[in-house]
């Protein structure tokens, strides 16, 4: 089984859009999208979901009213100012918690009880280019990177049930910890990045993190021919860090059209973008000996 995880170092540079294009494109493979903090390979892939699961990470406390005395211990020793009096009652406020627990230990009445906290939902799903394990991080929760993994996992299991050669990765922007889980053990990661000086700044930062969980990058230039200077200092500090450039993709109105009728752009369109993303696809075949 091979893992190919599709990256960036900034949200917007059309990895998602490639991906989908990929997952047309590939045999035997099941996908995986681990942006879980914005998640919208679905929105190209149309899911039908069979197995839904809530994700549990962290604890959160709970305050029985009804047991509090309000004496102000809690609010006085809690070092993120989650606590507070309103109206002449205690109330907690879980955005500002950190769920460290000393609320609940040190509270006389046992009136905060800590509770593990549903952080958001996972799911397994079928569409019709292959299975699709994806999830969703509920709004200002962490541990996306748990939830990372926990996609990751479930995408190997499907793979090794169904008897699958192949895991196309959607993997989150930047460099942080959901890329992080993303990213180890893979077997290649495809960096897709832009011709701006944003495009060229986060592409070195992701290169190097690859690099240090010692994964081999190739990389492709998205929307090249809006800036063929910067696209020429891409491949050439490419060139230089031994990250292959395995393709160049014009930019094309025809992306925002397949956007918008909710399709991957190889099966919209026939023209010249879709023969590139097939170039791109036939030499990653190669890369990893895809049969």
């Amino acid at each position: 089984m091979k893992e190919i995880v599709i990256i960036s170092g900034k949200g917007g540079t059309g990895k998602t859009v490639i991906t989908a294009s990929f997952a047309v494109l590939a045999k035997n493979k099941v996908l995986g999208d681990c942006d879980v903090d914005a998640s919208n390979l679905d929105l190209l892939l149309h899911p039908k979901v069979k197995e839904k699961h809530d994700f549990y990470a962290g604890l959160v406390p709970i305050l029985d009213i009804d047991k509090c005395t309000d004496c102000g211990l809690c609010r006085e020793v809690c070092r993120y100012d989650a606590i507070s009096t309103i109206n002449n009652r205690t109330t907690i406020d879980l955005i500002s918690c950190e769920g460290c627990g000393l609320c609940a230990h040190i509270c006389p009445e046992a009136a905060i009880q800590m509770q593990k906290n549903r952080c958001g939902e996972w799911f397994i799903s079928e569409t019709r280019y292959g299975p699709l394990v994806h999830a969703r991080l509920g709004i200002a929760e962490e541990n996306s990177g748990i939830l990372v993994t926990l996609v990751r996992q479930n995408a190997q299991r499907v793979a090794q049930e169904e008897n699958l050669d192949l895991i196309i990765t959607d993997g989150p922007p930047g460099i942080g910890c959901p890329l992080i889980a993303t990213l180890t053990g893979a077997n290649l990661a495809v960096i897709v990045t832009e011709p701006t000086l944003a495009g060229i700044h986060d592409l070195e930062r992701v290169v190097k993190v690859t690099q240090h969980f010692g994964v081999k990058a190739v990389s492709i230039i998205n929307k090249f021919d809006l800036n063929l200077e910067n696209s020429d200092q891409i491949s050439h500090w490419c060139d230089k860090n031994k990250v292959e450039v395995i393709g160049k993709i014009h930019f094309d109105n025809v992306i925002a059209e397949a956007l918008v009728k909710g399709l991957p752009v190889v099966e919209y369109s026939k023209n010249r973008v879709t023969e590139e993303i097939k170039d791109i696809w036939q030499r990653l075949e190669k890369l990893i000996n895809i049969k």
